[in-house]
């Protein structure tokens, strides 16, 4: 049996390196955290509700959505705005969608539909559904949701048209999912809101990545002007967030986040139909610009790397007060900037899940970067 050799200065060697590297990674959330995430808890929203002056065409893509539309389309119907249409087109549905909007029809003056055919040979997707909404619109200023999507007050149309002014053609909302019961519901919720922390700080730093499709306004001028989604009419998703991230610049964006200007949905009821989805939505990230997938990548992976680091480094009893205090110094500076952040956005509660679910976020990030890179999107329901 051959004998053990130990290298005691290498070891000692190891793990300075791996310390500096945890150093790094916290320097780097750091700077996210003051650099970035700031910039939204400094925000403050218009509180007066605008008048609205703007003609606005509302745009919903709904395959297979008969219970959705049946609860959230009398809301969006029914807004406090003096011109509006809202237009729905109905991508090839069997469940008696086309049913319920030709009762809606006959109710609501304002309601439009357009309808798509299925064709045995032709495959369509969102992209194309939402083209043809985009074309039969009147007016040039434009506002998607999703059919699953109800929004917050009456006043959700007045306030995302209200950010229309200038050279502004292109305003991200925010959409959260509503609370209920469950570890699911706490994490869906939470991902959602920093990944909006995330997106929505980008844009007030003139650097916007990316919108959501389910509380998103642009012009119809912007869309035709720049081919609408030719760039990626291949992809199924991103019709939404590749759009901004090709489209958007410091002049011709802003953002709308008080809570009468949310649109909020419901988390996918099990872990399954959840995955599903995130799957397909990180598929997308990859077609990001170059400058945005570095931005992004960095982030999750100092992140990972910061948790990872600090949960060893405390294994092996390296610095432990030391390493304790800098994870102490990060959560409370996270504390103090997302608090703002949190209740701006009507999430308080979810303040106190912090030092858990961040740390599950970067996990879920790397995990789901991963198998992002590897999906290719088959199907947008």
């Amino acid at each position: 049996m051959l004998p053990v050799i130990k290298y005691p200065v290498l070891e000692v060697y190891i793990k300075d390196i791996l310390f500096v590297v945890f150093l790094l990674c916290f320097i780097a959330q750091l700077y996210y955290l003051i650099a970035n995430h700031n910039r939204l808890a400094r925000y403050k929203p218009q509180n007066d509700t605008p008048v609205g002056q703007l003609p606005v065409s509302v745009i919903i893509a709904a395959r297979n959505e008969y219970a959705n539309l049946k609860h959230n389309l009398p809301l969006i119907l029914d807004q406090d705005y003096p011109e509006y249409e809202v237009i729905v087109v109905n991508d090839c549905s069997f469940d008696h969608t086309d049913e319920l909007l030709n009762i809606y029809e006959k109710q609501y003056p304002k309601l439009r539909i357009v309808t798509i055919e299925e064709h045995p040979r032709f495959k369509t997707g969102k992209k194309f559904a939402l083209t043809l909404g985009i074309k039969a619109a009147r007016y040039e200023h434009l506002l998607f949701t999703d059919a699953d999507c109800e929004p917050t007050s009456s006043h959700w149309i007045s306030r995302m048209a209200s950010k229309f002014k200038g050279d502004v053609s292109i305003v991200l909302g925010y959409s959260p999912y509503q609370r209920s019961r469950g570890l699911l519901n706490l994490f869906a919720r939470f991902e959602t809101l920093k990944t909006a922390i995330n997106y929505l700080s980008a844009a007030l730093s003139g650097d916007a990545y990316m919108g959501i499709g389910r509380n998103l306004a642009y012009t119809k001028t912007l869309f035709f002007k720049n081919k609408g989604f030719a760039a990626h009419m291949h992809i199924l998703s991103g019709d939404d967030d590749l759009f901004v991230n090709q489209n958007a610049t410091p002049a011709n964006l802003d953002i709308e986040i008080h809570p009468d200007a949310h649109t909020q949905s419901e988390v996918k009821p099990t872990l399954r139909s959840y995955y599903r989805q995130k799957k397909r939505h990180m598929g997308v990230g990859k077609l990001y610009k170059s400058k945005h997938r570095r931005f992004l990548s960095f982030d999750a992976l100092s992140g990972f790397v910061y948790y990872g680091l600090f949960i060893y480094l405390l294994t092996i009893q390296l610095e432990p007060l030391l390493i304790l205090g800098l994870y102490l110094f990060r959560l409370i500076l996270q504390v103090v900037i997302y608090n703002k952040v949190f209740t701006k956005l009507r999430c308080a509660d979810l303040i106190w899940w912090l030092p858990i679910f961040d740390f599950v976020y970067y996990l879920y990030l790397n995990i789901f970067g991963l198998i992002g890179t590897f999906t290719k999107t088959k199907q947008w329901k």
